[in-house]
Order: structure tokens, then C-alpha cells, then sequence
């Protein structure tokens, strides 16, 4: 019989716990994606986020963020910019709107 010692169980017992976490905090995505918002969603220190690349008026690449935060969808746009999306672009942030907005509803 294999035994584990104790410093390593209690690691091995943590990271199994980090790893629950973290599958909670996923299956709160919506069931049903859209491919272009899963594109550009992921997790930052907890929190599901979607960064979606665009431009500036001087063609200086930037990004846009959308998240869910007590129960509201946050747009970020670039500090002081302005945000210039292809159509391309305009369709990944549209469709991690539309997640984002799923998620307020639960």
C-alpha cells in the first residue's frame, strides 16, 4: 500500500478544492456559446472576462472588455480612446454582450 505523506496530501487536498472552484466558477458560463465570444473570454483572477481586440482612430491596437459584476455587464473601453471594431470585432463583442447579459439573468 502507497502512502502519501501529509505535506503532500494537504497540497494535493488544496489544489483538488482550487480545482472545484474554479469548475463552479465555469459552469456559470452560459451552456450555449457563441464560438466568436469564446474566442476571446477567459478568466482574470477569478472573474470570467471578455477582451476583444479592435483599434484606435491613430490604428494603435487595443482592446475592449466586457464583465459581470454585481449583476450588471461592464463595457470598458480604451482609456480615453476610441474604439474602432471590424466587423469581425463588432461580432466577438456582440456576442460576449450576449453572454455577459445571460449570466445577469440567472
Amino acid at each position: 500500500m502507497d502512502s502519501i505523506p501529509a505535506a503532500r496530501a494537504t497540497a494535493a487536498q488544496a489544489h483538488h478544492r482550487v480545482g472545484a472552484v474554479r469548475t463552479a466558477a465555469r459552469s456559470a458560463v452560459p451552456a450555449v456559446t457563441d464560438p466568436r465570444a469564446a474566442q476571446v473570454r477567459r478568466y482574470e483572477g477569478g472573474q470570467l472576462v471578455w477582451r476583444v481586440q479592435c483599434g484606435d482612430m491613430i490604428n494603435r491596437e487595443r482592446c475592449v472588455t466586457v464583465l459581470v459584476q454585481d449583476d450588471q455587464v461592464v463595457l470598458v473601453g480604451p482609456p480615453g480612446e476610441t474604439a474602432r471594431l471590424t466587423a469581425g470585432q463588432l461580432g466577438q463583442l456582440r456576442a460576449a454582450l450576449n453572454e455577459a447579459a445571460k449570466l445577469t439573468e440567472r
